[in-house]
């Protein structure tokens, strides 16, 4: 509206000294990991789906001629695998799961910790968040550690001195739907295949933050409690700061059984379709 009003009289002359939006920095205003609103949700085809493009692209590229491998559509890598699946299982969001460090993991009680400054969310307006790993998601952390044990991250740059991106694991997500972006030719030393697209599109593009939501309506399915999934997805609940000051019941039992049911879910789901 303003700058619409910049172009025409009388109102150009009240903004005779500029533009006040100009001024508004909309970093300080939106969350780091800001995505916009989405309802995508991966049914249950759609999650064995996932697995079965995996193991497919896995084998196809195995069988291809040593000549063809370099043009070939290259398999997703088991970092990004894993990543997939734990978000999934945790309900964690994307950027918090790029920036955990192996110290912060106990594989053999089956405990993540996020320390807040990992978190979504303004300075003052984080918090720690402790999830209790079913034995799906467990799982997936040994694989990963398999790969990256040897670091400090869960997810390493490639000098392992740091994690990497945040947004690494969404983009390679949305370069193999290419049919969703708007591309005239591939990005530079990008991938730009179809190779992860489900449901043969005819749902849209998913991203690695849809598997959140999906897990998070999973658990709603099974009977978790409201209060419980946002516990588990780390929401800053609301209401009064005496209730919030005095009542500090952690809630780690409810927690690890929404984890279980939800991690149990998941591994009837993937058997079933095998």
């Amino acid at each position: 509206m303003l700058r619409w009003g910049e172009k025409r009289k009388p109102w150009r002359a009240l903004m005779a000294d500029g533009n006040p939006a100009d001024l508004v920095e909309v970093n300080k205003l939106l969350d780091h990991d800001y995505e916009e609103q989405r309802d995508r949700l991966l049914s249950s085809d759609e999650i064995s789906e996932l697995r079965d493009i995996f193991e497919r692209l896995e084998r196809d590229y195995e069988a291809l001629p040593a000549g063809q491998k370099y043009s070939g559509i290259r398999p997703v890598n088991q970092r990004v695998q894993c990543a997939m699946w734990i978000c999934l299982s945790t309900l964690c969001r994307i950027g918090e799961l790029l920036k955990a460090e192996w110290r912060h993991l106990d594989l053999d009680k089956g405990t993540w910790f996020i320390p807040a400054e990992a978190t979504k969310g303004h300075k003052g307006k984080r918090q720690d968040h402790h999830v209790f790993l079913s034995a799906f998601s467990l799982h997936q952390f040994k694989q990963l550690n398999k790969e990256t044990g040897h670091t400090s991250f869960c997810f390493p740059s490639k000098d392992g001195n740091h994690h990497v991106d945040t947004k690494t694991v969404s983009k390679l997500i949305g370069d193999r739907q290419c049919r969703f972006k708007n591309r005239s030719k591939p990005l530079a030393g990008r991938h730009h295949d179809d190779s992860l697209v489900m449901s043969k599109g005819t749902k849209g593009e998913w991203t690695p933050h849809d598997l959140r939501r999906t897990g998070a309506t999973m658990m709603q399915e099974l009977g978790v409690a409201l209060e419980i999934i946002d516990r588990c997805q780390n929401h800053l609940l609301g209401g009064s700061k005496v209730r919030r000051h005095y009542l500090h019941h952690d809630y780690a039992k409810e927690k690890t059984e929404a984890w279980y049911l939800l991690g149990t879910r998941i591994e009837s789901i993937l058997r079933q379709a095998q």
